[in-house]
């Protein structure tokens, strides 16, 4: 049962998957290429992908340009499929962004 259907609400901190994974999970060529169709950035992916997912996402960031770009979410949405190309690259580890 997803916690959702609880009343609970989600919240997602380090979307990016926190220091040493965020390179990784940026790279992924699942999500590059999605976020090639869309002409957003794989950040505004993983973004847009726990949004659809009901997660309430932190992303912390000190750069005016990174933090205009993590707001900028909403002229995009995300196909089932895509949806379920990104979740399909889930490895069973702590971060739920594979």
């Amino acid at each position: 049962m997803l916690f959702q259907n609880l009343g609970i609400v989600v919240q997602g901190w380090y979307p990016f998957g926190g220091r040493g994974c965020t390179s990784e999970l940026l790279g992924d060529s699942v999500i590059s290429e999605i976020a090639g169709a869309h002409g957003v950035t794989s950040a505004q992916v993983i973004l847009r992908w726990n949004l659809q997912k009901g997660v309430v996402v932190i992303p912390g960031s000190g750069n005016p340009d990174h933090i205009r770009e993590n707001l900028d979410l909403f002229g995009f949405e995300l196909t089932d499929e895509e949806m379920g190309r990104i979740n399909g690259l889930n490895r069973d580890e702590k971060h739920d962004w594979y």
